[in-house]
């Protein structure tokens, strides 16, 4: 009896983000406390594989406007000129550089990402999840996860403010979880 693979390769192509299925979400501490949280509704990007998966390629962009914490009065005050003025800086854009394998499924995404008119170098912690044919579309979709932490102070999003005791009221260090499903096209 043969059984197939957990993670079947990666067909070489377009992959498309499905943003239907997909999640880019934020977490910061606040006042040292506990863990502020959001998430970004709208996003799109591709991730073109290549033969060789170290010669892949991503893009992908954030509409900032799209941010919910799910508190209106503090997705007004994050998207205002104190934090990602949103207005000036509609988007975020992440472009890849390169791409090294870690483990089996895990690899290092190095790209620029672009949020608030700064450019920086950052690494995303990825993990392919497998691909599987979807029973309704009938599309090959693949699956990933990614993580990276990026300072505010980069970026020039928000201001740094010191409590009596020392600490950040907005610490500067933000984790980026995303949670992606992606359609084959080519």
């Amino acid at each position: 009896m043969t059984t197939a693979p957990l993670r079947p390769e990666l067909a070489s192509g377009t992959w498309v983000i499905d943003p239907v299925h997909s999640a880019v979400t934020f977490s910061v501490r606040h006042l040292a406390l506990a863990g502020a949280r959001g998430a970004f509704a709208e996003f799109s990007g591709h991730i073109t594989v290549g033969d060789d998966p170290l010669t892949s390629e991503v893009r992908a962009e954030i509409s900032i406007a799209s941010l919910n914490t799910l508190n209106e009065a503090r997705d007004g005050h994050l998207l205002s000129p104190d934090f990602f003025d949103a207005a000036a800086h509609p988007t975020a854009v992440f472009t890849s550089t390169g791409v090294v394998q870690d483990t089996d499924a895990d690899y290092v995404v190095k790209g620029e990402l672009t949020l608030k008119g700064a450019t920086k170098q950052v690494e995303l912690k990825l993990t392919y999840n497998g691909t599987v044919t979807d029973p309704q579309s009938g599309a090959e979709k693949g699956g990933f996860s990614a993580v990276t932490e990026i300072l505010r102070s980069d970026f020039g999003v928000g201001t740094v403010m010191t409590l009596p005791n020392g600490s950040l009221a907005l610490a500067d260090k933000v984790r980026i979880e995303l949670e992606i499903e992606a359609a084959l096209t080519t």
